[in-house]
């Protein structure tokens, strides 16, 4: 759903007027910090260095989520055919690593912060315990004025290279917004934003400045992937969703604007504002949100997406018509529509075996379907989180 001019970024957490927003998720793409050459571009890293810092000693505590070992690894080695193949592509990532760290460091010192480097992949995050180390451990650098410099580990992620999920610095950055309760997200790109069209073809194209919501309208408008970088405009309106979710405004604007992190976490209206319309969720149904966990799916039919949507509502056996995957009871699940998009998810207290003799039936019928009773919902509404 697109809304009417941006204007100023108001925000809804009643901060002062100097800062909109306290704790910040930048994601810098490829093609930002490249400036669309075959290398780092050590000026464009340099001036968003200096923005973290300016927000930083603002009283702002910001992540930076960051692409370009590849590119980075690319231009040490000399290598100018893109080859594809995964091996590859890991050994850049390899090598181009501790250019990009290094750059990181050196340009971070000259404002007095310290950087910590942070890798991750899937399986970090994926197991309950996993992410509950890895949030605190970024919450403890942020506490000692550490900057978190993230990525996923290109080297050892199989994910990532072939552009899988996790498998994109966009959908990581909503993983780290989730992960540390963050207010604002931001998404740096060589675009300004959302357009109606693809501007490099469509000279009518229009920036959209305010998205309310994310329905088919606004995916239909994302582009195809451009450039040296793993996520086009599709995996920015996933990451979009995934944060939103979690409780964090979401921005896409051009990494290139002068002083766009410090004017967006002012407040200012710049690239496309998508805000959220949900509260701060508590640290397990963050993880649950995540999805990287996910055992299985349970289809519902239109009664039971409605009741979960609009009303609220656990979901009941009668409800569900259809389950994939091998899941048992306890396992995190996805809930999915009858056009198998997914609404909601949620800790499952039957296992999918279960389901598939309880489905359509009455909650009073569970026990003597199955010979016990684990109480009379599928996924309860405690332990269900709608998308």
């Amino acid at each position: 759903m697109i809304m009417g001019k941006q204007g100023s970024q108001t925000s809804r957490k009643g901060r002062d007027e100097q800062l909109s927003y306290r704790r910040i998720v930048a994601k810098v793409g490829t093609n930002v910090l490249t400036a669309g050459t075959d290398r780092l571009e050590l000026e464009v890293m340099s001036a968003l260095v200096g923005q973290v810092a300016r927000l930083q000693k603002g009283g702002a505590a910001v992540l930076v989520v960051t692409s370009g070992a590849i590119a980075a690894g690319r231009h040490r080695l000399g290598v100018t055919r893109d080859r594809k193949e995964m091996p590859f592509r890991q050994m850049l990532a390899a090598v181009g690593q501790s250019d990009l760290m290094q750059a990181y460091q050196e340009l971070f010192a000259w404002h007095d912060i310290t950087i910590a480097q942070t890798l991750l992949t899937r399986r970090d995050l994926a197991d309950r315990q996993g992410y509950l180390n890895a949030r605190n451990t970024l919450l403890g650098l942020l506490e000692l004025g550490v900057v978190p410099i993230i990525n996923e580990n290109d080297v050892v992620a199989v994910e990532e290279i072939e552009g899988a999920r996790i498998g994109d610095n966009d959908n990581l950055s909503a993983l780290v917004a989730n992960l540390v309760d963050a207010d604002l997200l931001v998404l740096l790109t060589d675009q300004a934003g959302l357009y109606t069209a693809d501007p490099r073809r469509d000279a009518g194209a229009r920036l959209v400045p305010r998205v309310k919501q994310i329905d088919a309208e606004i995916e239909r408008l994302a582009g195809d992937t451009r450039g040296r970088g793993v996520g086009g405009m599709v995996t920015k309106l996933q990451a979009a969703k995934l944060a939103l979710a979690g409780g964090a405004d979401v921005v896409i604007a051009d990494g290139r604007e002068p002083n766009v992190l410090v004017r967006l976490t002012g407040g200012e209206g710049i690239g496309t504002l998508f805000p959220t319309n949900v509260d701060r969720m508590e640290s397990r149904k963050r993880w649950m949100v995540a999805g990287l966990s996910l055992k299985g799916s349970i289809a519902v039919d239109a009664g039971a997406a409605k009741a979960l949507r609009d009303q609220g509502r656990s979901l009941l056996p009668a409800g569900v018509s259809g389950v994939k995957g091998r899941f048992q009871r306890g396992d995190a699940v996805a809930i999915t529509d009858g056009d198998g998009q997914r609404i909601a998810c949620g800790i499952a207290n039957y296992s999918a075996e279960e389901i598939l003799r309880i489905r359509g039936v009455r909650s009073d019928r569970i026990e003597t379907v199955l010979g016990h009773h684990y109480g009379g919902e599928v996924v309860h509404r405690d332990n269900l989180v709608v998308l």
